[in-house]
């Protein structure tokens, strides 16, 4: 009788590891492949339509598409943007939070298809392991994790010769800077940033500066929701989204260099591009000096900073952000209306704001001009009380004052 083989899950994205694994699953390990891409935004119809061809070429029983773009905005994207997320106020978090997304898409196929095992093709010395081993071992619980390019510690060269040994030739030709695209933005590895002194060069990336010149963009949001670019409405986030991409990043908006602290311990430098994340982001936190209290803004910002770190870090199962991104909901109450902000090459300004919840506009004084809530009398007590502190501490202590 034959022997029933087992069901593995490969995280499939097309790239040499994950060609490898699913190869090296079948041919070797005797297991029944199941190939699966996450797609959180990153791959053109072009791009999955050969990662199907080529799955199947390299042994899977099946290939599917998990679209999860739609599912990474509602559940992250959207709470990323109401706080304002930036990491070390530098880069948008784009690829940690999107592997998130990409892993509990797998989980859930896993368990759909009542697979024993779920393979990724991460190494052994970056973030991404950690993000989908923790999700699969609370999402599937009892499935077995398989990791051959860490366990084995795999050379890009033995997995390329191990496809070519086995009928599988592909362009696996080692580029100088690694990419990953999604809809939060593009990083950028390798070359350059592997050297601490140097920065990457117009070429590495993937968008070209091709517009000169300025141009206004007026993006409109509704409690905290980019809503419409230019005056037209955008039911859909994602269209909403990649509307602004295409405006901007044509003039190489959005680029950075990013150093941090990885989940593992050591230092890491990321490149990256990404206009639509940058602009939106820093066009929200604009209407929103506009139009929360001081407190608001503050609380908010502690809270957020928490939030990226905790998606960043693999913890977005973590209770609590349930409850960070209540909070979050709730302060977009007020945060509605167009912002105005002047596009430049490599660049942009934020130019005004038009909304309805404009706390600027007072009828208790305008700022620098004229009181209108108080008499300068009021003024004077109020200036006078809040010195009290001040001059109750140097009345004791008048040889700490400061020298002409």
């Amino acid at each position: 009788m034959e022997t029933k083989k087992k069901k593995v899950v490969v995280a499939y994205s097309g790239g040499l590891d994950t060609s490898y694994n699913v190869m090296y699953l079948t041919r070797e390990l005797g297991y029944e492949v199941y190939a699966a891409c996450a797609d959180t935004g990153g791959f053109s119809p072009e791009q999955l339509k050969k990662n199907e061809e080529n799955a199947y070429l390299l042994g899977a029983k099946k290939y599917v598409t998990l679209d999860v773009t739609r599912e990474y905005y509602e559940k992250s994207l959207k709470y990323m943007i109401y706080g304002n997320v930036l990491r070390q106020g530098t880069y948008p978090i784009s690829v940690s939070s999107e592997r998130i997304f990409q892993a509990l898409a797998i989980a859930r196929y896993a368990n759909e298809i009542g697979a024993d095992a779920i393979a990724h093709g991460s190494t052994g010395a970056g973030n991404d392991q950690v993000r989908f081993d923790m999700t699969f071992l609370v999402m599937a619980p009892g499935v077995e994790i398989i990791t051959l390019t860490r366990d084995k510690a795999l050379s890009r060269e033995e997995e390329i010769e191990y496809l070519r040994r086995n009928g599988f030739v592909a362009d696996f030709t080692k580029m100088k800077y690694s990419y990953n695209v999604g809809i939060w933005g593009t990083s950028i590895c390798g070359g350059e940033i592997l050297d601490s002194r140097q920065g990457l060069p117009e070429d590495a990336y993937l968008k070209q500066v091709e517009k000169h010149g300025t141009e206004e963009i007026r993006i409109e949001f509704r409690q905290g929701e980019i809503a419409a670019v230019n005056g037209k409405e955008y039911a859909d986030k994602i269209e909403a989204i990649q509307a602004v991409e295409a405006i901007a990043a044509p003039y190489g908006i959005g680029r950075d260099m990013h150093v941090g602290d990885t989940i593992i311990g050591i230092k890491g430098r990321v490149g990256f591009e990404a206009a639509a994340p940058m602009l939106i982001i820093n066009a929200h936190k604009f209407l929103e000096k506009y139009t929360l209290s001081k407190w608001q803004q503050y609380w908010k910002d502690q809270v957020a900073n928490w939030y990226g770190m905790f998606l960043h870090e693999s913890q977005y199962l973590e209770p609590v952000m349930r409850d960070i991104e209540a909070m979050l909901t709730s302060s977009q109450r007020n945060v509605n209306g167009t912002v105005i902000a002047q596009l430049r090459p490599q660049g942009f300004s934020m130019v005004g704001v038009d909304s309805p919840d404009d706390l600027v506009k007072s009828k208790f004084g305008e700022y620098g001009e004229m009181q209108k809530g108080w008499t300068a009398e009021d003024a004077k007590g109020f200036i006078k009380v809040l010195s009290t502190p001040l001059r109750v501490y140097y009345a004791n202590h008048k040889d700490e004052l400061l020298d002409d």
